[in-house]
């Protein structure tokens, strides 16, 4: 009877975490399917060479536009967010101070964009001066994503043994030293997958930028300051609504090519955990490898230390 109940109760349990999976995919096969079939009807390579016109035209303005915020992000949260974390985790001490700056940044995370855009518009576009700009857009979509990139940086951090810190103090290596060549390399893999989603996640975003940075059909700029420039999803939430069949074409396209873009953002965060693997406390043995016998934990976090300090 005991026997019965655990495998029915099993069964039901393995059947709940079935829905719950279904319920997480089909809308993700949905919107994408949706995406797809619209954009894919009309599509023409010629999106990706020539520029918006307003009336037709292509993304190319757009396209070159994501990718330069992309790259600004990436600087410019990566940064901060990765200062932050290694602060956090391995200089700060606990304190009232410590306890502000990880809740000041986790209610940073919960702010909606709109707002910080409406801020940014606030006290940059207006209140300095800058007009819309390629600048005023970086610095609010790198605030928008700046908790992330700190968290998943403190996080990767804390889960580097204590061993390879004690190791490397063995050695006779300095702090510094051991968090450049030890830690941090052992911790790659998470924040890597930190920054990339970040970046995911700002390529996606919309208000911020309606309020900073702005449109142009023109490709960007060298000019930081009162240069407004192009991004995808600006052409994919304006263009919807528009009465030319050319333009709500162009949304389609926009729409396919952000998914497109996120999905190699995340391929591209699991190849570079891939490949940063050999340097993570957690990779595992290659197929068909033997298992080394293990060693003491003293001498296992020496040699980690010393693979690091050799390394320079």
């Amino acid at each position: 009877m005991i026997a019965r109940r655990r495998r029915v109760a099993d069964r039901v349990w393995w059947s709940l975490c079935a829905v719950g999976l279904a319920l997480v995919v089909a809308p993700v096969v949905w919107v994408i399917t949706g995406v797809v079939q619209r954009a894919v009807s009309g599509w023409s390579w010629s999106v990706l060479t020539t520029i918006s016109t307003g009336v037709g035209g292509g993304l190319a303005n757009a396209i070159a536009g994501t990718f330069v915020l992309l790259v600004g992000v990436g600087l410019l949260a990566g940064l901060v967010g990765l200062g932050c974390g290694v602060y956090l985790a391995e200089i700060a001490r606990p304190s009232w101070r410590t306890t502000v700056l990880r809740s000041a940044s986790e209610v940073l995370s919960g702010v909606p964009s709109i707002v910080l855009g409406y801020v940014g518009y606030e006290a940059l576009v207006v209140g300095l001066h800058w007009g819309f700009s390629l600048l005023a857009g970086l610095i609010v979509l790198s605030v928008l994503v700046v908790p992330y990139v700190a968290k998943s940086t403190e996080i990767a951090l804390g889960q580097v043994p204590l061993g390879y810190r004690e190791g490397g103090e063995a050695l006779g290596m300095t702090r510094s030293h051991i968090l450049r060549t030890v830690v941090l390399r052992s911790a790659v893999p998470g924040i890597a997958t930190g920054v990339i989603i970040a970046l995911a996640i700002s390529v996606g975003e919309t208000a911020p930028l309606l309020y900073t940075a702005g449109w142009t059909n023109s490709y960007p700029t060298a000019h930081l300051l009162h240069a407004p420039i192009g991004y995808l999803t600006y052409a994919t939430y304006t263009f919807y609504d528009d009465p030319y069949p050319a333009v709500r074409a162009l949304s389609y396209d926009a729409a396919l090519l952000l998914v497109l873009l996120v999905v190699g953002l995340i391929a591209t965060s699991r190849l570079v955990v891939h490949l940063s693997q050999r340097y993570s406390p957690e990779r595992s043995l290659g197929a068909g490898r033997r298992a080394p016998r293990p060693l003491p934990a003293g001498a296992a976090a020496a040699g980690a230390a010393a693979e690091g300090a050799g390394s320079l």
